[in-house]
Parts: C-alpha cells; sequence; structure tokens
C-alpha cells in the first residue's frame, strides 16, 4: 500500500490551498509521512517537503484530486451498505472497501498538501468523473432496503469501481511521481479484485 498521513492541523490558510480531505476533514500540511522500506527496511518517517521530492506531472496532481471525490461517493456507499444491506458478505465488502478508501484519502490530501496543491472537499462536485453514481443513482440506492439495497449497491460500486481503473490507467503512461503511481497501480489492483468479488456476489442474489 501506498505512504499513509497521520493528521494534524489545518494547511495553508490562503484560498488557493484551503481544502479539506473528508473523512476527517483535514490534513495537516506539516503531518509526517510515513514512507514504507523495502523489503526487509524498516518504514521511515519524513517530512511532506522532503516526501515531494519526485517531479510530478499535471497528470499526477489531476488523478490524485479527483480520486478524492471519488472515493467520498464510495465511502457515502459504504455508509448506507452497512446501515441498509442484509446480506452478510455485501455488509462485509463494504466495511473493507471503507477501511482502504479512508486511509486512501488522507494519503492523497497529504500529496496535495505536500506539493502546495487545493485539497478537494467531500463535496465538491464530482458526479460526471469516471463511474460516479448520478444523484438520482444515489437517492435511488439511499431509499433501497434488503435484498433491493445489496443488488443496487452492487451494481453501482461495480460501476464506481470500473471508473476508478479508467482514471488509474493513464497514469502508467503519463504519471511522473513515484507516490502518486504507487496510488493508481494500488488501486487497479485492488478494484480489480474487488470487482470479481461483486459480480460473483451479484449472480449469487
Amino acid at each position: 500500500m501506498f505512504a499513509a498521513i497521520s493528521l494534524g492541523g489545518c494547511g495553508g490558510s490562503s484560498d488557493e490551498h484551503a481544502g479539506h480531505a473528508p473523512s476527517p476533514e483535514t490534513a495537516a500540511q506539516s503531518a509526517p509521512v510515513v514512507q514504507g522500506g523495502a523489503p526487509g527496511e524498516a518504514a521511515a518517517t519524513i517530512s511532506p517537503s522532503a516526501a515531494a521530492t519526485d517531479p510530478w506531472s499535471q497528470s499526477d496532481a489531476d488523478f490524485v484530486t479527483m480520486m478524492i471525490p471519488h472515493h467520498a461517493q464510495a465511502l457515502e456507499m459504504t455508509r448506507l451498505a452497512r446501515e441498509h444491506g442484509v446480506h452478510p458478505e455485501v455488509v462485509s465488502l463494504a466495511k473493507r472497501i471503507e477501511s482502504a478508501q479512508g486511509p486512501e484519502i488522507v494519503a492523497m490530501s497529504g500529496w496535495l498538501n505536500a506539493r502546495g496543491l487545493r485539497v478537494p472537499r467531500a463535496s465538491d462536485p464530482a458526479h460526471t468523473m469516471a463511474g460516479m453514481l448520478t444523484p438520482d443513482q444515489m437517492s435511488e440506492l439511499g431509499k433501497a432496503r434488503g435484498a433491493a439495497f445489496d443488488r443496487l449497491f452492487l451494481t453501482g460500486m461495480i460501476q464506481h469501481h470500473h471508473g476508478a481503473l479508467e482514471m488509474a490507467k493513464p497514469m502508467a503512461s503519463q504519471g511522473s511521481d513515484a507516490v502518486a503511481l504507487e496510488m493508481a497501480t494500488d488501486i487497479e489492483a485492488t478494484q480489480s479484485v474487488e470487482i470479481d468479488i461483486m459480480e460473483k456476489l451479484l449472480e449469487e442474489l
């Protein structure tokens, strides 16, 4: 998994840099970055400024910025699954997605903060991004219950995950920053597996 960002106070105060990571809402610009070591080596804690030494491209910044509200919608979907899902494997999968994407939002927020870039809010307009559920789809999901909810959740999350894969794929050729590339690679690997799980679950319902 890519580097985790620990939490602290707010970052810069200017409008350009003022933004908040969802769940929790803020990630500190001065928060330390835990950078994984090579196999057999311990992880190291470094400052965000030291972590931002790799050259990064606009493609890196766009990917990380867009993925935050994209993940935020997935967390809203998993919250609904914990409240309204009935199939134990659906609820378990929702918790798995939540436990992965929550920390990823914090890590991506830290990446942006370390480079002096705005951290988007979870509420930023994002429904036009690949795979995002429309407001009508989210409303329908929120009203569904039981087995009907489970089917809508799986169908919607499969759509959502395919969108994330679509967003991550160009990073292999367009990305420059090692951490951003690792984020994209992790998302591709994790969400591809989860799509397979969800498609099999959907066939069983």
